[in-house]
C-alpha cells in the first residue's frame, strides 16, 4: 500500500499530465523520476480511481431546426439537440453540451457574468477544470436569498471561477431592493464598485430561464411580489431573466419601476453573448418571449423545448 507522501506526488503528476498538459519528460525532469517511473505512476492513478476517464460521444443536433430557429429570432446561435432517450438524459446532454459551449467562449472572453439557480450550477459542475488567470468572472445579480438550495449558499461566480483558477468578483447586496433611494446610493459604495465597473463591461454571461414560481419559491419576493413586479399583471409574465419580468413578446414589464440590484438592463443587452439553457419543456412560452425580445443571443435546449416554442409561436 502507498504512503501518504507518494500518493499525493502521484496525484502530483497527474495533475501535471491530464490538466497542465505536461509532457512525460517534462514531469521525469520536474520531479526527477524516470519516464518508466511516470508512466506507471500514470497507469495507477487511472486504476486506483484517482484519475477517472470519461468518453462523451458526439450529441446529436437537430440542424434543420437550429437553422429555422436563427431564420425566426435574431439570435447568434441556436444549439437544439436531438432528444434523448429518457428526461434525465436530455437533461445531462444539455447541461454537457453547453458547459462545452459556455467553456470555448470563456477561453475568448474578459469579462464573464455568472448568474444565480440550478442550471448555472449544474453546467458550472461540467465545466472541465484548468487555469486561465486572464479571465474574471463576476456577479451581475445581487444575492437570490435561496440558501436551502441544493448548490448551498456558495456565491456560483465563486465556483466557476474556482474551476479556471481566476478572479471573482462578487455583489454583497440582495437581487431586489425595493427603496429606490437604498439601491442608488449602495451601488456608488466603495465596496460596489469594482463590481459594477466590471459588469459594464461583460463580453459574455450565462444563465437558465427563470419563472414567476422561481420568484414565489422565495418568500422574501413572494412577499413583495407586486413591488417586484411593478405592478404588472401576474398573467402577463411568462418569464424572469436577469432578475426582470417579461411577456410573450419579450417586454420588460417592469422597466419604470425596476428594483433589481446589479447591472443595467442596457449594460446586459449590449454583452456580445447572452447564452441561455433551457432544460424543461414546460418553458415554451418562457423561451419564446426571450426569443421574441431578443434577450438572448445564444442558446442551448433539445427538440422537445424547441417544439414547444414553435407551438406556443403558432398560438400566440
Amino acid at each position: 500500500m502507498k504512503d501518504i507522501k507518494q500518493q499525493e506526488q502521484i496525484a502530483n503528476i497527474a495533475r501535471d499530465y491530464y490538466l497542465s498538459k505536461l509532457t512525460i519528460s517534462q514531469i521525469s525532469k520536474k520531479y526527477q523520476l524516470s519516464r518508466y517511473l511516470i508512466s506507471k505512476y500514470l497507469d495507477d492513478s487511472v486504476s486506483t480511481g484517482l484519475v477517472k476517464i470519461t468518453i462523451n460521444a458526439p450529441i446529436d443536433r437537430n440542424l434543420e431546426m437550429e437553422a429555422q430557429f436563427k431564420k425566426m429570432f435574431t439570435i447568434q446561435n441556436a444549439f437544439i439537440l436531438k432528444d434523448a432517450d429518457t428526461t434525465n438524459d436530455d437533461y445531462e446532454n444539455i447541461v454537457s453540451f453547453a458547459a462545452e459551449e459556455i467553456q470555448t467562449m470563456i477561453h475568448q472572453s474578459t469579462i464573464v457574468g455568472v448568474a444565480w439557480g440550478g442550471t448555472v450550477a449544474t453546467v458550472i459542475n461540467h465545466f472541465q477544470p484548468e487555469v486561465n488567470d486572464d479571465v474574471t468572472f463576476t456577479q451581475f445579480a445581487g444575492d437570490n436569498l435561496k440558501y436551502n438550495s441544493a448548490f448551498g449558499s456558495t456565491p456560483l461566480v465563486q465556483k466557476a471561477a474556482a474551476k479556471f483558477d481566476a478572479r471573482y468578483l462578487t455583489l454583497p447586496g440582495p437581487l431586489y431592493i425595493l427603496n429606490d433611494d437604498i439601491r442608488t446610493t449602495f451601488q456608488q459604495e466603495p465596496a460596489m464598485i469594482p463590481t459594477f465597473s466590471a459588469m459594464s463591461r461583460m463580453d459574455m454571461l450565462f444563465s437558465g430561464l427563470g419563472t414567476m414560481a422561481s420568484v414565489d419559491s422565495i418568500p422574501q419576493w413572494r412577499n413583495h411580489r407586486d413591488e417586484i413586479l411593478g405592478n404588472a399583471d401576474d398573467s402577463d409574465v411568462v418569464g424572469f431573466l436577469y432578475g426582470r419580468p417579461y411577456d410573450i413578446n419579450g417586454l420588460i414589464l417592469n422597466a419604470q419601476r425596476d428594483k433589481f440590484f446589479g447591472a443595467s438592463l442596457d449594460s446586459i443587452m449590449a454583452v456580445t453573448h447572452r447564452v441561455g439553457i433551457v432544460k424543461s419543456k414546460f418553458k415554451g412560452r418562457t423561451l419564446l418571449g426571450a426569443l421574441r425580445g431578443g434577450l438572448l443571443t445564444d442558446i442551448v435546449t433539445n427538440e422537445s423545448v424547441a417544439n414547444r416554442v414553435l407551438l406556443e409561436d403558432h398560438h400566440n
